[in-house]
This record gives C-alpha cells, structure tokens and sequence, in this order.
C-alpha cells in the first residue's frame, strides 16, 4: 500500500482543495505520511498569487526532490495551471496536473504509474488509463491580457533536454464545472474550526489579478452539499465551522435558480445545529443590508467581516477593474460597524499598484485612519504574467512600495492594538484551541481576537472570560466566567 504526503501553499480555498486531495487518495487505499521525505507521492497544491509564491513553490520542489528523490512529486494548484511547462521542467516533478484536473488527482497520478510500470497488464491499461491519457490540451504559459489560449498538444514522455519530462494534465480552466469540498483543519488545531469551501472560481476581472484565469468561472456547492458537510462536522463534535471561497459573496449566482448568499447563511442556521458559523472574505458588493442584519442579530454567526478594499483612491480603484468607489465601501464598513459595535473589521490593501503616485496613496491612508478597521492584510503589488496591469508602463519603484506598506502596517497595528484595550475589563466569548502552553490554553474570540485564559483546558469549548490586559498583542485573562451556551440552536435535522 502506497503512502502520500500533501504540502499547500496560500490561501484557505487552497488549503481546502489540498484536504479534498487527501480525501482521493485515502479513497484508493493510500495512507497519509507525516512528513514528505517519507512518502512515496507528494503533491505540492500552489499558490501563484505573487511572484514569491511561485518562487516558494519551487523551493519546495528542489527540497523535496533532495530529501526524497524517489518519489512522485505531483504539482497542482494555481502555479500548475498558469505555468505548466515552466513547472514540468523542474528536475523531479513527476507530474503537472492543473487546477483543470484537480479533482481527479488522485485517480490521474495512480494511472500514470500504472501506464509507466512494465509489470502493469495490457487489459489494465485500457480499462483504468484510457481516460486519462493521452492529455486533453495543454495551455500554453502564453497569456494575452489573461486570455489563456489552448494548444492540442501530446502526453509528455521524451528526454529531450529542451521539453518538459514530466506528464501534464492541464486544460481550459473555463470549460470545468468541478468544485472540490472538504474540510480543512489547521494543522496545531485540528480539533477546532474547520474551514469548508462552499465556493470557488471568480467571473471578475481585476486588472491586477491572475486567479480567475487559474480557477475558472465562479460555482458553488449545492446547498444541500453544504449541509451534509456540516452537518458531518457536527456530528464529529465541531462547534465552530468557517465557510471559504474564492468570492464567497457570489455563492449562489450560478445556479439555474440563482440564490442569495444570505439565503445559505439562513439555511446553515435553519437546518444544522452548528453553534457558530462565521463568514471569511466577502466582497464590498456583496454585503447586502440583509447580511448584515443576519449578522447582527444572530448569535450563532461570528462578529468578525473581512471586507477587501484595495485602495481609498478612486483613481487606482478605477484602474484596478474594482466594482464599487470610496464613498461606496465607506458607507458598507460604517453599516457594519453601527450594526455591530464589537465586530472585527477588516481588508485586504494593495499599495503599489501602477502609477500609484503620493497622493493616491495618501488618500488611501486618511481613509484607513479615519474608518473602524481593526485590523489589516497589507499586500505590495506583485505584476502577474498575463494580467493588463503587468503592461501597464507606470510601475512604482519596489523602494517606495515598501515604505507604503510599512505606513499601513503601523496604522494597522496601532487600530487593532485600540481594538483590543476596549475590552480590558469586559467578558468576551471565545473558541479554546488546541494549544497549550503549560500556563495558558490559547483561544480566539468571537470577534477574532487571539487571546490566553490561565490554566489547562479542553479543547473546542466556548467559554465566557474577564479580560484583564493585553500582553504582547493578545488578550489575557485569569478566570473563566463560565461556559457559553448562549446559541440556541434548533435540533439537527
């Protein structure tokens, strides 16, 4: 019996995709290594994002292939649907297999061995492998302002020097319908908080962005999919269960019948038993006023809105493909903030986009400073291979790049750190964690907070706790108040 090992890099729509991975192979019987020098097939689920992701991609390949150069290393993920033969031509990979052929992993890489192994039966090769092979297309890394075009193009088996060596399976991201689901944990809390995927792909088309044409066009799970997997996670003792996409707030909108996010928010509610949900990135278009007064009146929803902004300058969001303006973002954080006064508030923005100039930023920081954020993701711009803004001629210099990111990153710090000494002197629910530190059992509050409480306790269990200081960019407190059943959830259906 074979054994594998899945190492993700980025974002948790990934992370998902790599437990959906895992699920394939336990399926045919594989057992999961714990460490990737152990294992006979590694798959490497990449991020393309940033041009240092690529770069932390094939890192990960020259190390594993020094450490195991045996195995099967399977690149899939965003980096193997954008660049297939740059990723083929790395000494030890194996196989390409693109996000266009993800949900077959699995079945794919078994398939390859079989075709490849002289003891494999004639009658074997055509029943299991014929689907597979040879490949459908191959996608040329050639971009035109993020129009991908396809090739035919053969299976890859040749030495020749100047082609790839490795087998790739990768074709028209647009064509596919697929949406891989499962849970994933994080690795030191595998007990609490898993995240699921309930959607995946975007139909937008932001100048600076390569994920649309590296997951496809936007789909979603079925709601009634949704509530079987959560209700799986209940059944499985879980209390808090987050739910992910690419652009979560779309869910739905595929759909013969097209549906509301707001209307599997409500089912999730309606017909599961889960304590508490809470909702990742969603897009300032999307937060409709019914969300947010779900939101808010719901104690079985987390108080904690992730709203991506970008930019404060009209000007950049404009050139950025973004569909709303200043005024319009403004006017959804302040909605959240008066609905919610305790809720964690925050965005994802981008400084050093091109022609970005003084003043464009500087818009961008009077508006960080003068709304409710309590905290920040602060990215630099990373020119992406096929997107209209990788041409565009203005590009700012990486020196002042930085300088704006260390100015949000401190205005940043300086809100969440305001943030959290409001509630020195006040109870507060929180999740414990599977951590511990001989001490104090780590925890994340409701509104996505780390904090400590002194003592050993158990795992996965929602406690009310006096917060006494904050230490060390966490909250701290001395006792439980006590246990928080604060949910009145219906009975599972």
């Amino acid at each position: 019996m074979g054994t594998f090992y899945v190492e993700n890099f980025g974002c948790r729509a990934t992370q998902a995709d790599g437990a959906a991975i895992e699920r394939q192979f336990l399926e045919l019987g594989l057992e999961p290594a714990e460490v990737a020098a152990e294992a006979e097939v590694v798959v490497l689920n990449t991020c393309t994002v940033t041009a240092s992701a690529d770069q932390d991609a094939r890192a990960a390949i020259r190390r594993i292939h020094r450490q195991n150069p045996n195995c099967q290393i399977v690149v899939t993920g965003c980096y193997a649907q954008r660049a297939p033969e740059e990723v083929a031509a790395l000494p030890g990979v194996s196989q390409v297999i693109g996000n266009s052929h993800k949900h077959e992993l699995a079945k794919i890489q078994a398939s390859v061995v079989s075709f490849q192994s002289s003891a494999v039966s004639q009658e074997t090769q055509s029943s299991e492998i014929s689907q597979f092979v040879p490949i459908l297309e191959l996608i040329s890394c050639n971009t035109n302002h993020g129009q991908v075009t396809a090739t035919p193009g053969d299976r890859v088996l040749t030495t020749d020097d100047r082609r790839p060596t490795a087998d790739i399976f990768v074709s028209d991201i647009f064509a596919h319908t697929e949406l891989l689901a499962a849970p994933v944990f994080d690795a030191a809390n595998e007990r609490t908080r898993p995240n699921l995927k309930v959607q995946d792909g975007c139909d937008n088309r932001c100048s600076f962005c390569v994920i649309p044409y590296v997951r496809g066009q936007s789909r979603s799970l079925p709601a009634e999919r949704v509530l079987s997997e959560v209700n799986a996670l209940i059944q499985s003792g879980y209390r808090e269960v987050v739910i992910s996409g690419i652009n979560l707030g779309r869910w739905g909108r595929d759909f013969s019948q097209a549906e509301g996010f707001e209307s599997l928010v409500r089912k999730i509610l309606d017909q599961t038993s889960l304590e508490k949900l809470r909702i990742s990135s969603v897009e300032p278009m999307d937060w409709s006023d019914e969300l947010i007064e779900l939101m808010a009146i719901s104690p079985r929803i987390a108080k904690h809105a992730h709203v991506p902004m970008q930019s404060g300058s009209d000007r950049i969001l404009r050139a950025m493909h973004r569909k709303y303006r200043p005024w319009h973002y403004e006017e959804k954080l302040l909605k959240i903030r008066h609905a919610m006064p305790n809720c964690a508030i925050g965005a994802d923005v981008m400084v050093g986009f091109p022609g970005e100039t003084d003043e464009d930023f500087d818009e961008t920081r009077r508006m960080i400073e003068s709304l409710p954020f309590t905290y920040l993701h602060v990215f630099t711009y990373s020119a992406r291979p096929g997107t209209p803004a990788a041409s565009m001629k203005t590009q700012v210099p990486v020196r002042i790049a930085r300088e704006r990111n260390h100015t949000l990153r401190e205005i940043a710090a300086a809100k969440k750190l305001a943030f959290m000494r409001s509630f020195v002197g006040r109870e507060i629910e929180a999740i414990t964690l599977n951590v511990f530190d001989g001490e104090h059992t780590e925890a994340l509050t409701d509104n996505y907070l780390k904090l400590r409480v002194a003592g050993k306790h158990e795992a996965n269990q929602w406690l009310r706790l006096l917060v006494s200081q904050v230490r060390d960019g966490v909250l701290m407190s001395e006792q439980a108040v006590r246990s928080s059943t604060n949910f009145q959830v219906p009975l599972a259906n």
